[in-house]
């Protein structure tokens, strides 16, 4: 079974910048259209970024500009800059696989706070 370990938050001000990384047991970033979300208190999932196993990358537009995901399949790992980071970026962030594809059971994920 494929564990997802996210690191890399942390509390910063509006305007900061953070780069979680997501790491896998396994070699799947190779071969698995991943994503990264975050999830809000007393809000839904969502998706923040996606790539695709070859490696078209795909960004909502409320973050479209200041976050870039990308992954090294060497290491296992993949990352999400986050740039120009607003109060409401406030999450838990998360990775795994995209809706239809192939998914994996939720890490802990990272806290990312920021504040104005």
């Amino acid at each position: 079974q494929v564990h997802l370990v996210e690191s890399g938050g942390g509390s910063v001000q509006a305007g900061g910048s953070l780069r979680l990384s997501c790491a896998a047991s396994g070699s799947i970033f190779s071969t698995d259209a991943m994503g990264w979300y975050r999830q809000a208190p007393g809000k839904q999932r969502e998706m923040v970024a996606a790539i695709t196993r070859g490696g078209i990358t795909n960004y909502p537009e409320f973050v479209r500009g200041r976050f870039t995901i990308s992954r090294d399949n060497g290491k296992n790992t993949m990352y999400l800059q986050m740039n120009n980071l607003k109060p409401e970026d406030t999450a838990v962030y998360y990775c795994n696989g995209l809706p239809g594809g192939r998914t994996y059971v939720w890490g802990q994920g990272t806290q990312v706070t920021v504040s104005s």
